[in-house]
């Protein structure tokens, strides 16, 4: 009989009291003890108040319920196909909808919306997954900037790859906890891409000296990426590198030459096909006919391998005689040494290692400087 009054009431109601009373049925209708009888009664108006002409009023209903988990479900699906502003409304908060119908939301609805799903408190990987390849940029960062959203390493990847020219996704990406280390080395990719397409448009540089200014930085970046890299990623990592063309002799040599033999040693065995434990152990033993072999079947350039071989023997010469103990110091005497063996092993011919490892050995001398001013400065 109440619920009756108040469906006769509402037929002439002002909008204000109408949406003040359907929020106090709402709420009543989430927290109050009430009989069954009188819940379905309830719900029924609920469900009559979906087709009042007042978007107000809807809305009262919507926010009185959008985060009740004993929401009924035909309302709350009502609502999110209502106007945009109500359905954002209850697709950011009610904890009703399954995974299934937020991932069709987020396939086919409109931008506002699937922004509005994406910022849900809790997100599972499979709406994350959708989101991540069909969703609308400002969703996409939504969902990045999401710390409750639940991202798999393909979801990840698959926006560094469609938004990884955008600025202020790359940043987000970057600063996420847990990004793989691959798809962070895209992203660093992107980044020096973007460096270089500027520095040609302000026609600082020619395109080819900008060209390998950015390769260079790249590199050296992902260097010291893989130097932190955890030793269960390096394999997703360096095959990540090898997919995308970066894997490279410069690259590999000047990881051997920062230290970080460990990716010179699984970069063989992705190219190689050989276990990373038979790698290692051919390598750290150090006998030169099974590297050598080793290398060949790599298909790593033949005139690169004394270079190679060269940087490892210096790598472990300095392991077990003791040598600079701090990162750039101790890469700036592995390339001169490899530089100074390398010349004479080539009868001093200059081809393009020799080249990079020389602007190898001044980058990391200036680097080292700074280090070393930084560590004075602060006596």
């Amino acid at each position: 009989m109440i619920v009756q009054q108040f469906l006769h009431w509402m037929e002439t109601a002002p909008t204000p009291r109408r949406a003040d009373a359907v929020a106090s049925l709402g709420r009543a209708y989430l927290f109050s003890d009430i009989d069954d009888e009188t819940l379905s009664e309830m719900e029924a108006a609920m469900t009559i108040v979906l087709d009042d002409p007042s978007a107000e009023v809807r809305l009262a209903l919507a926010r009185s319920l959008a985060a009740g988990l004993e929401a009924p479900r035909h309302i709350m699906l009502a609502l999110a196909t209502d106007s945009t502003e109500i359905g954002a409304l209850v697709l950011s908060r009610s904890p009703v909808f399954v995974d299934a119908e937020l991932v069709d939301i987020a396939a086919g609805a409109e931008p506002a919306l699937q922004t509005a799903v994406a910022s849900r408190p809790r997100l599972s990987s499979a709406v994350s997954a959708a989101i991540a390849e069909v969703g609308e940029r400002d969703t996409c960062l939504t969902l990045v900037h999401n710390d409750g959203a639940m991202i798999a390493r393909i979801s990840l990847r698959r926006m560094a790859e469609r938004f990884g020219d955008d600025a202020e996704i790359r940043e987000a990406l970057l600063q996420r906890t847990g990004l793989p280390p691959d798809v962070r080395q895209l992203l660093i990719q992107r980044l020096s891409s973007a460096l270089g397409e500027m520095v040609v448009g302000k026609a600082w540089v020619s395109e080819d000296r900008a060209r390998t200014l950015t390769r260079e930085a790249c590199d050296r970046a992902t260097v010291a990426l893989a130097a932190e890299t955890e030793t269960d990623e390096l394999v997703p990592l360096v095959e990540h590198l090898r997919v995308t063309g970066q894997l490279t002799t410069a690259l590999l040599l000047r990881a051997v030459c920062a230290g970080n033999v460990a990716v010179f040693e699984t970069a063989l065995s992705v190219l190689s096909h050989v276990p990373e434990a038979r790698v290692a152990s051919l390598i750290r033993a150090g006998r030169n006919q099974g590297f050598r072999a080793l290398y060949d079947k790599a298909g790593l350039p033949p005139m690169a391998f004394e270079a190679f071989a060269t940087a490892i023997e210096t790598c472990r010469e300095i392991a077990e005689r003791g040598g600079p103990r701090d990162r750039y110091r101790f890469t700036l005497h592995m390339v001169e040494t490899v530089l100074s063996r390398y010349r004479d092993i080539t009868d001093g011919e200059v081809n393009e290692l020799t080249a990079m490892l020389r602007r190898f050995a001044a980058d990391q001398a200036r680097v080292a400087a700074r280090d070393y001013g930084r560590i004075a400065s602060a006596a």
